[in-house]
């Protein structure tokens, strides 16, 4: 008993490449071009099923000109 829904809870987004993305009108294809990855990696980072090494984060920052910080999900809504 008290197992119930263990299974089933849902991996927590880390991540905002795929909206990262999005807002610079790119697609996990030209990402993973740009990086030497193949598409499939690509997409289960963008679905935050894995995640990429931090290194990889500075890069695909640099890629779409953007602050690394803009990657990840916060974890407070405002800096203290």
């Amino acid at each position: 008993m008290g197992h119930t829904g263990m299974n089933k809870k849902a991996k927590k987004s880390l991540n905002r490449i795929k909206i990262a993305l999005a807002q610079k009108s790119k697609t996990n294809k030209w990402l993973a071009g740009k990086l030497d990855v193949k598409a499939p990696t690509v997409s289960q980072w963008c679905g935050n099923k894995v995640q990429p090494a931090l290194e990889t984060f500075y890069q695909i920052a640099e890629l779409l000109d953007i602050e690394v910080r803009k990657l990840f999900v916060p974890t407070k809504e405002k800096d203290e």
